[in-house]
């Protein structure tokens, strides 16, 4: 039976091994008479976090959101982005074909590979583009060790 499902016995051709999983929340989907997956669109902000030897670097896309609706605060290791966003009002006799953008509050948090220096954090807002620098704590900072000859 294992072997039927896994390796496609007796071709013996390997199948994808998710496709088991995927037919099985097909099932539940169809036996639940609606779809299981979620109906937003998703996390919000999208964030992307890269880091160099000094820094880290936080980028969120917060399109239409302006800086008095946004709060920033941050932990030894952690920072927090949260804020609200409003969407204007369509009126009481609109009629939506497709509505996918939500308003309302939001809040993401992220723990960092490594402590920073909170007092140091800046951050800017650009075309929607909020850019959060993220100073190491010297602590976790790389050093360079010296060898010295005998």
């Amino acid at each position: 039976m294992i072997l039927r499902r896994v390796a496609g016995w007796p071709s013996w051709e390997m199948r994808n091994p998710f496709e088991e999983l995927e037919r099985l929340r097909k099932m539940l989907d169809s036996m639940a008479g609606g779809t299981l997956r979620e109906t937003s669109s998703g996390v919000f902000p999208l964030m992307n976090v890269t880091e160099d030897k000094d820094n880290f670097y936080l980028r969120a896309e917060l399109p239409g959101i302006t800086t008095e609706d946004l709060d920033i605060s941050v932990t030894a290791n952690g920072i927090a982005i949260s804020g609200k966003r409003k969407i204007p009002d369509a009126g009481s006799n609109a009629v939506y074909h497709r509505r996918e953008r939500e308003s309302g509050s939001f809040s993401r948090m992220l723990t960092l590979p490594g402590q920073i220096e909170g007092a140091k954090v800046e951050a800017t807002m650009a075309d929607g583009v909020l850019t959060v620098l993220i100073p190491k704590s010297e602590k976790v900072k790389p050093r360079q060790i010296a060898i010295r000859t005998m």
